[in-house]
């Protein structure tokens, strides 16, 4: 508490991770990149090219989410 005030300060005005966006990022890569190659490759079955042209950026979205989730664990975390 700071002096002359009688309100504690709130705990949820700090951040609770400090890489919570790039965790954020990773999962919204991960799921969003899934449902893009499932929907291409659903799709892919009536229309090859619009199928593919769909799975592919998907499959890319999900490489692209596990890679960072090996630079995650490569940062070093500000609060030990």
């Amino acid at each position: 508490m700071h002096s002359g005030s009688y309100m504690p300060k709130l705990r949820s005005t700090e951040p609770s991770k400090p890489h919570a966006r790039l965790e954020k990022w990773i999962w919204l890569l991960i799921y969003g990149g899934l449902f893009a190659f499932v929907l291409g490759f659903a799709t892919a079955r009536i229309d090859a090219v619009l199928g593919w042209s769909i799975a592919t950026p998907g499959a890319i979205a999900v490489a692209v989410g596990v890679v960072l989730i090996y630079v995650r664990s490569r940062l070093k975390d500000d609060k030990q």
